[in-house]
């Protein structure tokens, strides 16, 4: 699991990114267990670790993924202020209308990928410039 995401996929993710106008981050995520929003303690415990967000999915599914030896690929759209770092409570609002800001773009970054990465599984990968 030192290499979880596959190396020509993020690059492709990366391009796709690029070309739609959506800002690429990269950092740690941590998932916690879940289906509830973090508390301030996780969050603390969250920065000891060293990660830079938490969710509640994509680290088990990249698991199972990766045992399968399927190539992985992983996209996060961070929709909130984690627990206790603003001074206000948590909303699932804020997470809907987050989201519905970034949803074309995202479908767009989706296509690309998914194209790019079909075109290569037929005739190999291109070479960039």
């Amino acid at each position: 699991m030192s290499e979880a995401y596959d190396p020509r996929l993020r690059e492709i993710a990366e391009k796709a990114c690029w070309k739609a106008g959506v800002t690429v981050r990269k950092g740690v995520y941590l998932a916690l267990a879940g289906p509830s929003y973090e508390t301030p303690a996780e969050i603390r415990m969250a920065r000891t670790l060293g990660a830079d967000v938490v969710g509640m999915s994509t680290v088990p599914e990249v698991i199972a993924a990766r045992q399968s030896g399927l190539r992985v690929l992983g996209l996060s759209c961070i929709t909130n202020m984690a627990a206790g770092v603003l001074k206000k409570p948590l909303a699932h609002a804020e997470v809907l209308a987050s989201t519905s800001k970034v949803r074309a773009a995202l479908a767009d970054v989706l296509a690309t990928i998914l194209q790019a990465a079909a075109q290569e599984a037929t005739t190999g990968p291109t070479v960039s410039q």
